[in-house]
């Protein structure tokens, strides 16, 4: 038995003039937007596979069962999606104002598990973490993408601890204007210094101590490997209206594009290089080339947060560069290996620089160019962030993608 159902047609069906055409297009790209808003706001809610979180359509290079996260800022609002961490909280959602942001960082990031079928990465964004005397109670702005390995539960526990003892121990410095702006002008860059190294030193102790289960210690019943396995790469970022402080251990890390051309803020912590080589050796430990370079021929870097069972060959101490802002600055880029494995210093700053630049208008694609449209991404630096991401799953990156951009411009 066949069912035919037959429907009438109305006027407004029947028009395709291309008014009408604009108007449905439209409609659906706003209501695209509603949905990807609405579906941050629900804590913890599913969504279907092949689905990208942040955007409500569908994407190609996101594969069933993989988890994404990501968070978009701009000068105008802010989305943020809800993911489960490690120790089952869950980040907070948030949509702001443009008065909310009207002095703060211009930004954007995104964090993908990618090819890897662990997410191990991690990031963390805080506007005004703290007002200094080393920064004359000026804001600093506090970035940072974290690289896990053995394990998600370092990572994650950076992310809820490394921005408070950073705050902590800023807040602990007494510098006077004088100092700051006469001869002693040494002394606020070794305040910040110092203020890092210990931040990295607190981590990394209670990254020693604490189980994957989130227990200290061995109280859990826990094996004890199971503290002593897992560690993660660090690279933070504080930004203030002078200066851009960068702390780096491990593989993870920061450029600056200034001027259209990439200058490196970090160096990777690999242990075939040489100093890092001449360490190790001293400490009574050895290089073995097993798939590339590796501390006793199980760690692909000499630094890290964590890594109980590597240590003292494995060092949680960051190299720190203090370098001062110039009106050429563009953008600055955070990301974990996963981009910098397939993708240059250059080619990063160059996508950065064509995404950033005025009169560029790739935030809108090819079917939102008609009148009264908005643009897909709320910013040029989510755009780039969203960009290079896609550049290195185009590459065929093997490993988890953390791309932070800050506009340095309007920021």
């Amino acid at each position: 038995m066949t069912e035919v159902c037959s429907r009438m047609w109305s006027d407004d069906d029947v028009d395709d003039t291309p008014a009408k055409c604009r108007k449905r297009r439209r409609r659906r790209i706003e209501l695209r937007r509603h949905a990807a808003i609405s579906a941050s706001s629900g804590a913890g809610a599913l969504r279907s596979p092949g689905q990208t979180e942040g955007y409500g359509e569908s994407s190609d290079y996101v594969r069933e069962g993989k988890r994404i996260r990501m968070r978009e800022v701009a000068g105008d609002h802010v989305v943020t999606n809800s993911t489960h961490t490690s120790f089952g909280e869950e980040e907070s959602t948030a949509v702001k104002t443009l008065a909310d942001f009207s002095n703060g960082p211009v930004y954007g990031t995104v964090s993908i598990s990618g090819r890897s079928r662990e997410m191990e990465d991690a990031v963390s964004v805080r506007s005004e973490l703290c007002r200094p005397d080393v920064n004359l109670k000026r804001p600093v702005h506090f970035f940072a993408v974290y690289d896990g390995h053995g394990g998600s539960h370092v990572s994650a526990m950076c992310r809820e601890k490394v921005h408070v003892f950073v705050e902590e121990e800023l807040m602990r410095v007494n510098c006077t204007e004088k100092n700051e702006r006469g001869k002693d002008s040494r002394s606020r860059e070794e305040s910040w210094r110092s203020a890092m190294k210990r931040s990295f030193e607190r981590m990394d102790a209670v990254a020693t101590s604490t189980c994957a289960c989130g227990s200290v210690g061995h109280r859990c019943g826990c094996h004890s490997m199971e503290v002593a396995l897992g560690g993660t790469t660090a690279v933070i970022a504080l930004l203030t209206p002078d200066h851009v402080v960068v702390a780096n251990c491990g593989d993870s890390r920061a450029v600056l594009c200034r001027g259209a051309k990439a200058i490196p803020m970090s160096f990777d912590h690999k242990p075939d290089r040489a100093d890092e080589l001449a360490r190790i050796e001293a400490a009574g430990g050895r290089v073995i080339f097993v798939n590339g370079a590796r501390v006793e021929g199980i760690l692909a870097m000499s630094r890290a947060i964590g890594d109980k069972y590597l240590k003292p060959f494995v060092t949680s101490e960051p190299e720190i560069t203090v370098t001062k802002r110039e009106p050429e600055d563009e953008c600055l880029i955070l990301a974990s290996d996963g981009l910098w494995d397939v993708l240059s210093r250059d080619m990063a700053c160059e996508v950065a620089h064509e995404c950033l630049k005025e009169g560029s208008n790739g935030v809108l694609n090819s079917t939102q160019k008609d009148e009264g449209a908005e643009p897909l991404y709320p910013s040029r630096s989510v755009f780039a962030a969203t960009l290079l991401t896609r550049l290195a799953l185009g590459r065929n990156s093997s490993d988890n993608i953390s791309v932070i951009v800050v506009d340095l411009k309007r920021s």
